[in-house]
């Protein structure tokens, strides 16, 4: 059996032996990545705060739920740290301030003293947020003049898509993007997604555990002019309802889950030409990132040692 697998499966046998309300809560080291620790209090944090956030009922079946994506996104986390801490990248104050303002409905310190209530740490959940922004920006650093998109291509499109088409119609898509992990059989991961999007949200599951982009925006695209998504993407979106979730889609080494928030109509006779070209082109620009981001965390996962303590 694969070492990395051992390890979910060891920790998974302790968790099930604690109690369910994690009342004994200790500081003990259960996995090292590299130079950095995951204990069992960062662990049981992570779930518990999960939990809260959601809105959802403190019992067993949400914990059991919990466990193994929680304890996968503490891996990634321990592993965006140690990568940024060889960069020079800033905390950018307003992108945390206006985050924590929309997820505290503009309220952030009641939003942190139901942590303290919960006797939890909001320090932990802010940790979380800040080095997710930060990963944001360091991978714009390093990628960025790698990112080619050819106007040219994005007006012709443009001018046939006027010319051919009365309107256009236009979906608000989120969107969660999980790297395959090869130890664990792509039918688990997929239930272990669709568990978190069941107890926390859709949104909230893009914040903590999307390898996109797009996870500090709660996985937010944007409005997407359909013209432009890939044929396999539109036939899908397409046929959802608003507020429904799209089944799994295995691509590459990744699974992604679209969410479709809504869909307008526009008459082609009205649009903002140079609005929708901007938007085609952060659209490619966004998947171009995407990519590169998926790739980085992966070959940084591949190249750390991860061990059981």
């Amino acid at each position: 059996m694969n070492n990395f697998l051992k390890i979910i499966l060891i920790l998974i046998l302790i968790l099930c032996h604690q109690s369910k309300s994690f009342a004994k809560i200790q500081n003990k080291i259960v996995l090292k990545v590299n130079n950095e620790i995951i204990t069992d209090y960062e662990l049981k944090n992570k779930i518990l705060s999960l939990i809260m956030l959601s809105g959802e009922e403190l019992n067993q079946k949400n914990i059991n739920k919990l466990k193994k994506p929680a304890l996968d996104s503490l891996i990634q986390h321990k592993l965006k740290k140690i990568e940024l801490s060889k960069y020079k990248i800033k905390t950018n104050n307003n992108q945390i301030q206006n985050y924590l303002l929309s997820v505290s409905s503009n309220n952030i310190e009641n939003f942190k003293k139901n942590f303290g209530d919960n006797n939890l740490s909001f320090q932990l959940y802010l940790d979380e947020v800040e080095t997710q922004f930060k990963w944001q920006n360091l991978i714009y650093k390093l990628y960025s003049n790698k990112i080619d998109v050819d106007e040219n291509s994005i007006n012709e499109d443009l001018k046939n898509l006027i010319k051919s088409e009365s309107s256009i119609e236009e979906y608000k898509i989120a969107e969660i993007e999980i790297s395959i992990n090869p130890n664990n059989s792509i039918k688990e991961q997929v239930e272990d997604i669709k568990n978190l999007i069941e107890t926390i949200g859709f949104e909230k599951t893009a914040l903590q555990y999307s390898v996109a982009t797009t996870a500090p925006k709660n996985g937010d695209l944007g409005w997407v002019n359909s013209k432009f998504l890939s044929p396999s993407i539109y036939k899908i979106v397409s046929k959802l309802q608003v507020g429904e979730i799209s089944k799994p889609i295995t691509k590459q080494n990744n699974i992604v889950f679209f969410k479709l928030s809504d869909k307008k109509f526009s008459s082609t006779k009205n649009i903002n030409v140079n609005e929708i070209k901007q938007k085609l082109i952060d659209q490619k620009k966004n998947e171009l990132f995407n990519l590169y981001s998926r790739s980085h965390l992966s070959k940084l996962k591949n190249s750390s040692l991860i061990e059981f303590k």
